[in-house]
């Protein structure tokens, strides 16, 4: 949601920026299924199959992202911003008060694959608020599955702009040090400031981002 927006305004052509996004943030999924595999050898085997419409979903998008044209791109990236930063701020506020069936959340998961490998911001959300409607509620469970999901959608999606040269590997690889610098060097200052101060923050950052991009319009 941060970086997309940064390489716009560094002046990446909006295609080009989202699939080197997609590319820089795949090794932090396979990094959060490393981290939670414990939980994932637990996870039941008909919620790891819902890795399969994950990753259909993700080349999905991603065909998509390619088929469509550059200026309708530029115009839907301001709304795309906006719409996972309202995702971001209502995160917390999501219930989950009946149960989906497999049929449902594999369409689901479909739909979510596609929207990661279209654009990408905010499929975390989606994908934890579907997993508590499927009737999950250990936390770490689910946060496992959707690192799991996220692997295969980002991981897709980032094989196909790779292959179609649609990436910017300078930016990749500066990204790439800058989020592993960030990560050590800020994870004492988040801690600090606390989970609402960063929540904040980041709804700020979004909302001014999507806000200048439709005045850059």
């Amino acid at each position: 949601m941060l970086t997309f927006p940064t390489l716009i305004w560094l002046g990446l052509p909006s295609v080009t920026a989202n699939a080197t996004n997609t590319a820089m943030v795949w090794p932090g999924s396979l990094g959060g299924v490393w981290g939670y595999w414990r939980e994932l050898r637990r996870a039941k085997p008909r919620m790891l199959a819902l890795v399969i419409p994950s990753a259909l979903g993700g080349l999905a998008g991603a065909l998509l992202l390619r088929w469509t044209p550059p200026d309708v791109f530029d115009r839907l990236v301001p709304f795309l911003i906006l719409f996972a930063t309202l995702l971001f701020m209502v995160q917390g506020r999501l219930k989950t008060t009946r149960t989906m069936g497999l049929v449902g959340a594999t369409a689901f998961q479909f739909a979510v694959g596609v929207y990661g490998g279209y654009f990408g911001a905010g499929i975390g959300i989606l994908m934890l608020a579907a997993l508590g409607i499927l009737g999950l509620t250990d936390i770490y469970e689910m946060n496992a599955l959707k690192n799991f999901f996220a692997l295969a959608i980002n991981g897709i999606a980032a094989l196909y702009f790779m292959w179609m040269h649609m990436v910017s590997w300078p930016f990749v690889l500066v990204m790439a040090v800058g989020a592993i610098a960030g990560g050590y060097l800020c994870a004492g200052v988040a801690r600090r400031i606390g989970p609402v101060a960063v929540r904040r923050i980041v709804v700020a950052i979004g909302v001014v981002m999507a806000v200048s991009l439709f005045l850059k319009r």
